[in-house]
């Protein structure tokens, strides 16, 4: 299915959409629940606001970001980085 220059709403519930692409598409306000979105790319998005509760991130990689304002646990992503780079984080190898 290609749908091109066109406002819709959808609800999609139990698909299968792997392989799709999304390019220049606005998602905004969109609630996202109960996903399988292993193996994703996402590139040169704005995710401001953007909340992920009870997330599987293991091996999750972020890289090239604004983190002003980010937090995991409570604690500023901007503060956890310069403890790191500081010398607190891991043993360096």
């Amino acid at each position: 299915m290609k749908i091109e220059s066109e406002k819709h709403r959808m609800d999609v519930r139990k698909a299968d959409l792997s392989g799709s692409k999304f390019d220049d598409v606005n998602l905004s306000g969109c609630s996202l629940d109960d996903l399988n979105m292993s193996g994703w790319r996402v590139h040169s998005v704005n995710l401001a606001g953007l909340r992920i509760d009870k997330a599987n991130l293991a091996g999750a990689s972020i890289a090239d970001a604004r983190l002003d304002g980010v937090t995991i646990h409570g604690i500023a992503v901007t503060d956890l980085l310069a403890y790191w780079r500081a010398g607190h984080g891991a043993k360096s190898a």
